[in-house]
């Protein structure tokens, strides 16, 4: 068993105003870089002290998980912000043009991140499917042409970061259980991303209804799949059992929709569970989703529980 994150970490608040004065024109790239590779160090202690096996930057540079990418893809133009929910608006990209590979997306992350730590590190980066699913098209005939267009961009920057000495790699595809008709353009999808990429992948689905994709999802070409369980009171895990689940395991065992930090005793009791449908050895043990929306000091604890927990169940089933 291995613990990991899923990807997002608080942002620092010096990062938060830092990325104001900058959005402002009150700092210059230069510093805006460096306050970015400051906060990446943060995390990284923050990881290495809870005691998580395989990390991540926390997301420090991305401001979304969508936007973020477009804005260094040609073909898409970010027109201004659509609400969400609420007051919760987001920067949407949309479509105007052929999609091109432009510049390194991730690679760079991932080259800073391996220059400051010996951990394992995954890779996450969202997948083509939720890309264009949550973007405008006015370029392409169809949704499913678009998927495809962008998957051959994505596909060029995981041979690269491969290339860059990454071995872990996660596409992010929240959008897949949400639309479980199109759940064959998400596979053909995954299939031209991970085509020559020499690399373990795992994919996070978060959202949705699971028993909408299954079991069509087990045959997507990934070596994990990760799912969110905790906010579900890991009703989910009947799912595996009922479809036998056959791939490793990424399981989401923190509920990051809540402040509460978990008891150490109750994510051993989830982990045990999770260990009725898959080996020690396939288990990789991670929050339901990111945890940028967390206050700090929380995401922190419940990292903490999270292998605490883990460390308790090696203990009890003498996996040390």
């Amino acid at each position: 068993m291995k613990t990991t994150v899923v990807g997002s970490y608080p942002k620092p608040k010096w990062l938060l105003r830092m990325i104001k004065l900058h959005n402002e024109g009150r700092s210059d790239d230069k510093v805006m870089n460096e306050a970015y590779e400051d906060a990446v160090r943060a995390v990284v202690k923050d990881h290495e002290v809870a005691g998580v096996d395989i990390i991540w930057d926390g997301e420090m540079r991305r401001d979304e998980m969508t936007s973020y990418f477009a804005r260094k893809i040609d073909g898409f133009v970010i027109y201004g912000e659509v609400r969400v929910w609420g007051n919760v608006y987001y920067p949407k990209p949309a479509i105007v043009d052929e999609l091109r590979y432009r510049e390194p997306l991730v690679v760079h992350e991932f080259e800073f991140l391996r220059s400051i730590t010996d951990k394992e590190i995954k890779v996450p980066i969202t997948g083509a499917y939720t890309i264009v699913d949550w973007s405008f098209n006015e370029f392409y005939k169809t949704k499913e042409e678009a998927v495809y267009a962008l998957a051959e961009v994505i596909n060029r920057e995981l041979r690269n970061l491969v290339k860059a000495g990454a071995d872990y790699i996660q596409l992010d595809e929240p959008a897949i259980s949400t639309r479980p008709e199109e759940l064959e353009i998400a596979k053909n999808a995954v299939e031209i991303m991970t085509e020559g990429v020499n690399a373990y992948v795992g994919m996070h689905v978060c959202y949705g209804n699971y028993s909408k994709i299954f079991p069509d999802i087990l045959d997507f070409k990934v070596d994990q799949l990760d799912f969110e369980f905790a906010n579900r009171n890991f009703e989910d895990l009947k799912l595996l059992k009922e479809y036998d689940f056959d791939k490793d395991l990424g399981f989401g065992c923190m509920d990051v929709h809540t402040r509460r930090i978990e008891s150490v005793d109750e994510v051993r009791r989830a982990i045990e569970m999770a260990l009725e449908v898959v080996d020690p050895k396939r288990l990789y043990i991670d929050p339901d989703c990111g945890l940028k929306l967390l206050p700090r000091d929380v995401a922190f604890k419940k990292l903490e529980v999270m292998v605490k927990a883990k460390n308790a169940v090696e203990l009890e089933f003498g996996l040390t």
